[in-house]
């Protein structure tokens, strides 16, 4: 039987590189999927490419630091398939990049409003479908936020997943009685697009073979490859469904073994 048979899962962050694995593994494994992003011509391409008729997919530009929006994806989910069974949070912002000295705090507010409020927000405009029947909300969080990276400083991303994971603690005690569960991932080096970027203009800037930077990554971890995108999802797509009905306020680290907790 498939994972998600039946059932419905809010995608919010939907681009090209994790958000579009999410979708594609919430439809392989049975699920109808709504997605939610700022730019809603990635989402229509999106469900172009995954579900060209439209059976099991709907989309709806949404901005997470927009409660209205958050509300009216919650909606929409409702009225196309009559259910909310999970919500994944994949919306994020993680381009901001520095640490404490040259820290810009107005950005620093604007990384928190997004990567943590934001996450806050749609969930709570969940909540009232969720709590017909139960289901699970998956957040996605960054390793960084447990050991800083040596590669790159991305202090404000970092603190404000941290803070989100602090969060999950309180929602999953908060929203276990109505069989809510709150569960995290935590990836760490995920082979998809910006990592793909970040080799390249890493062996751009230093002068070597993309194979190089790529080695000198995989070389910390205790699996011989990286994670990719579709990695994560999977871990993802298993926290939503039912097969992890007695897991709540947990992190889950998918990352080839670099860190081991």
């Amino acid at each position: 039987m498939s994972l998600l048979a039946g059932k419905t899962v809010i995608v919010s962050g939907v681009g090209a590189g994790l958000g579009r694995q999410v979708v594609e593994a919430v439809l392989r494994d049975g699920g109808n999927a709504v997605l939610g992003a700022r730019t809603e011509a990635n989402l229509a391409k999106t469900v172009a490419e995954l579900d060209p008729d439209g059976e099991h997919t709907a989309f709806k530009g949404t901005d997470i630091t927009n409660e209205r929006h958050c509300d009216a994806l919650a909606q929409f989910a409702w009225e196309r398939f009559g259910r909310i069974d999970a919500v994944i949070h994949v919306a994020a912002w993680d381009s901001y990049f520095g640490g404490l000295e040259d820290a810009d705090f107005a950005t620093w507010q604007s990384v928190l409003d997004v990567n943590l409020l934001g996450t806050l927000r749609m969930t709570r405009a969940c909540l009232p479908a969720l709590k017909e029947r139960g289901g699970s909300v998956v957040i996605i969080g960054t390793q960084s936020s447990v050991a800083a990276p040596t590669q790159v400083q991305q202090a404000a991303y970092a603190a404000s997943k941290g803070a989100l994971t602090s969060a999950m603690y309180s929602l999953a005690r908060e929203l276990g009685p109505q069989r809510i569960r709150v569960n995290t991932v935590l990836p760490g080096w995920m082979w998809g697009p910006p990592v793909e970027a970040y080799v390249r203009f890493t062996a751009h800037s230093e002068g070597v073979p993309e194979e190089d930077v790529l080695k000198r990554l995989t070389d910390r971890m205790a699996l011989p490859e990286l994670a990719t995108d579709r990695d994560v999802a999977d871990a993802v797509v298993f926290l939503a469904s039912d097969r992890a009905r007695a897991i709540t306020g947990q992190s889950l680290l998918v990352n080839a073994g670099e860190l081991m907790r």
